[in-house]
């Protein structure tokens, strides 16, 4: 269980942005506890729900058929709709967001099949300027 880099979603393969969407709906359900995910609970909700709308707002643009939002609207019923802001601040970080590009090249050098080579070039070109011009990060 991972929540991407809010950065990357624009970026995510498919079947990575509906496994993403899946995840939350576990937590919204479940309030899931795993290694990966636990940080999200040193946050006030709104955090998660400024990043799950991140993910929404991308499977629209992809034009992706939500049947329900049901988990979602319950498990975040009784917060105030924020301003929205980047999400999950102190671990959403340059090193993770790191972290999250080369588990991405992972996927895309090991043949995942719903992730093309145009596909990988715009994420390594956004990833490339993203980062800071005094380090080299260049994948070979």
């Amino acid at each position: 269980m991972r929540l991407w880099h809010y950065k990357l979603i624009p970026y995510l393969p498919k079947s990575q942005l509906l496994a993403q969407w899946r995840e939350l709906n576990s937590i919204f359900a479940k309030e899931d506890k795993h290694i990966l995910i636990n940080y999200i609970y040193e946050y006030p909700k709104s955090d998660l729900y400024v990043y799950s709308e991140l993910v929404l707002q991308e499977m629209k643009l992809r034009g992706v058929n939500i049947r329900t939002l049901d988990k979602m609207a319950r498990y975040f019923e009784d917060i105030e709709i924020p301003i929205t802001y980047n999400p999950f601040a102190k671990h959403h970080n340059e090193p993770y967001l790191t972290i999250c590009f080369y588990n991405l090249y992972e996927k895309f050098i090991r043949g995942q099949k719903d992730f093309s080579s145009e596909q990988f070039t715009t994420l390594e070109t956004f990833y490339t300027l993203d980062k800071p011009i005094s380090r080299n990060n260049n994948v070979k």
